[in-house]
């Protein structure tokens, strides 16, 4: 077991230190991790289907995964940015232009074994979210952001009759940058989970700790000092906190239903509140279809309303504060809107798994979030700001049992 253990924590590093930054879906982060649960629209709170799901979903869930696997699994992402800029010529002028960042891939793994008959063990890395974009050479202020976050979790479940339970411990390590250089730092959180089995219905809950990672000398925020003065100041930006709950339903033969609900607290997270982002509640619905006793194809669909608050008629000359340091508002709303618009709302979701052996099956998916705008105009009419986003991605997996 030790040994095991060793071995997948020495694959985790490896896969964290070749992530690249992802936009994400829901604010900023993944709906899913993993084919399985991303082609159900990211559900998985009450019945996971493999250890990467498990452990990021409910690690409640490892109680239902028989036996031991080990999942690689890897998500192509493409994210279309677009923004349009109206200001006068002070400020550099109007312009239009479609983000360069084009494409990412995220790989994940996880493994889970049995410690006995009641205790399941998991562990697994994963990119969980990011955003950004790269408007070099085309914004006359050059804006090009990145933040993107990583984590690998250790998990573990006990089982008790119908009930189940799981903690898993997060670590993260999470790198940004806003054109002026990487900042990187890590933060440790926990994420809980219950579950409950009764007759063909199963039913979970889930918790995930805030994790507030600080960023030194990220940025010149300070409306006060000129841009080129190279005064650099801290950051301080948390993963949310996450609350979760979830159903499933397997009593029609060869189906699956599933459906979850979760709140991301973004609007106390530091940073992210910093910049006016409220909490976001996230519904998500799956259904899979043993079709044949190889074939399972599965469909989903994920809605999490823009976290990204509109701030209408905004005085451009006006200051405002974040943590602890002015900046203008017109910077201030400039890189909410043009610098991070996690805005997407609906997924649609479609997937389909093979089983060549009863040791390995292939899972692929694929995800469509189609366009959400975010505009505002400054009170005297003559600036404003739109984005646009949307997004697709396809996702490969590989679950080997034993």
């Amino acid at each position: 077991m030790e040994e095991k253990v060793k071995k997948i924590a020495m694959l985790a590093v490896l896969v964290l230190t070749g992530t690249s930054m992802v936009y994400a879906t829901n604010g900023d982060n993944l709906i899913g991790v993993g084919p399985t649960s991303r082609a159900m629209g990211g559900t998985g709170i009450a019945a996971s289907q493999d250890a990467i799901s498990a452990i990021f979903s409910n690690p409640a869930a490892l109680s239902q995964l028989p036996g031991s696997q080990f999942n690689f699994a890897g998500t192509d992402f493409s994210p279309t940015v677009k923004a349009n800029v109206t200001m006068p010529g002070g400020y550099g002028g109007p312009w239009k232009a479609t983000s360069q960042d084009a494409v990412y891939a995220v790989p994940a793994i996880g493994v889970a074994t049995p410690i006995n008959d009641k205790m399941n063990f998991g562990i697994a890395a994963y990119g969980v979210s990011g955003m950004g974009v790269d408007y070099r050479n085309k914004d006359p202020m050059n804006t090009n952001t990145k933040v993107s976050v990583m984590k690998f979790v250790p998990a573990v479940s006990y089982k008790q009759g119908a009930f189940s339970y799981g903690l898993g411990m997060d670590i993260d390590y999470q790198a940004a940058d806003f054109g002026e250089g990487l900042s990187h730092n890590y933060a440790v959180g926990a994420r809980l989970g219950a579950g409950y089995e009764y007759k063909k219905w199963n039913f979970g809950l889930t918790y995930v700790t805030p994790q507030t990672v600080d960023h030194k000398r990220i940025y010149n925020f300070d409306a006060s000092a000129p841009w080129n003065s190279k005064t650099y100041d801290d950051l301080k930006l948390a993963n949310p906190a996450q609350y979760g709950a979830g159903v499933a339903y397997k009593g029609l033969d060869k189906w699956l239903f599933t459906a979850d609900v979760k709140y991301i607290d973004w609007a106390n997270a530091k940073g992210y509140k910093d910049f006016d982002w409220q909490g976001q509640t996230v519904f998500a619905v799956g259904v899979q279809n043993r079709t044949t006793d190889k074939l399972t194809l599965r469909a989903g669909w994920n809605y999490g309303k823009n976290p990204v608050k509109k701030h209408s008629a905004f005085n451009s000359s006006d200051a405002t504060d974040v943590q602890g340091t002015p900046m203008s508002r017109f910077g201030y709303e400039y890189f909410r809107v043009i610098g991070f618009p996690g805005i997407v709302e609906n997924h649609f979701t479609l997937g389909a798994g093979y089983e060549f052996s009863p040791k390995f099956a292939l899972n692929l998916g694929y995800m469509l979030a189609p366009a959400t705008t975010i505009s505002e105009t400054d009170n005297s009419g003559a600036i404003t700001l739109k984005s646009k986003l949307s997004e697709q991605s396809l996702d490969l997996g590989l679950n080997f049992k034993f």
